[in-house]
């Protein structure tokens, strides 16, 4: 069994350092792409204080549809172009609210969540999905989760190997 360890006093910065090698090793020989989601969303769940929720949405039949999370339930589907994982991944680019209540049309699956961050998983330049993290406070996500979640989101592109094996 796999043991994520970053220190507990450490900065964000530095908790990304010691975290991302950390994922890449977690699937490293694991073939199984949901058994990866998972894994990767409740490390990033134990390594980051700052998230209340992660999860994945993978696209279907031309919708997100919830996948392997870690927090409170979550909505089921969300169609393209609605709230900020919606709007991620018609847009193709990630989204920091630092105040959910200020974006236009926001989902409220947890109606504890204050800020959010959407990175977009693409192959070839289609999205089949996002990383969607949440927070109980204003203002938690910034352009270093940013910088390092889209490495996350990277790592499990490389995981699916083409948007075809996925549908």
């Amino acid at each position: 069994m796999e043991q994520i360890k970053v220190s507990s006093e450490a900065d964000k910065v530095e908790i990304y350092r010691e975290l991302l090698p950390q994922l890449e090793s977690l699937v490293s020989g694991e073939s199984d792409f949901i058994a990866n989601a998972s894994n990767l969303s409740a490390a990033l769940k134990q390594a980051l204080p700052h998230a209340s929720w992660v999860g994945f949405y993978f696209m279907k039949e031309g919708e997100l549809v919830v996948g392997p999370f870690q927090g409170k339930v979550a909505c089921t589907r969300i169609s393209l172009g609605r709230g900020v994982c919606g709007t991620a991944a018609a847009e193709n680019r990630t989204i920091i609210v630092r105040n959910v209540a200020e974006f236009p049309g926001h989902i409220y699956c947890d109606p504890d969540s204050k800020s959010e961050i959407v990175v977009p998983i693409a192959r070839d330049g289609e999205v089949f999905g996002v990383l969607d993290l949440d927070s109980a406070a204003y203002g938690s996500f910034d352009s270093v989760d940013e910088k390092n979640l889209e490495r996350v989101a990277s790592l499990v592109e490389g995981l699916i190997g083409s948007t075809s094996r996925r549908r």
